[in-house]
């Protein structure tokens, strides 16, 4: 499975590491994915979701 949250699409981007002697290398910024056991459509399914969108009150958790 992707590492993209399923509720706003957030997902790595992409750039480089600057040393201090302008040494360059990529590197990636991952988002910050919970699995979190949410009602979709009526039903309890397992969900990847960043923590800004279960902040956000985005996500309805299951019991």
């Amino acid at each position: 499975m992707a590492m993209k949250c399923e509720y706003c699409g957030k997902a790595p981007s992409y750039g480089n590491v600057v040393s201090h002697a302008n040494n360059t290398r990529r590197r990636r910024w991952n988002p910050n994915l919970k699995s979190v056991r949410a009602l979709v459509s009526g039903a309890r399914k397992r969900v990847k979701v960043c923590t800004a969108c279960i902040r956000a009150g985005k996500v309805k958790k299951a019991a």
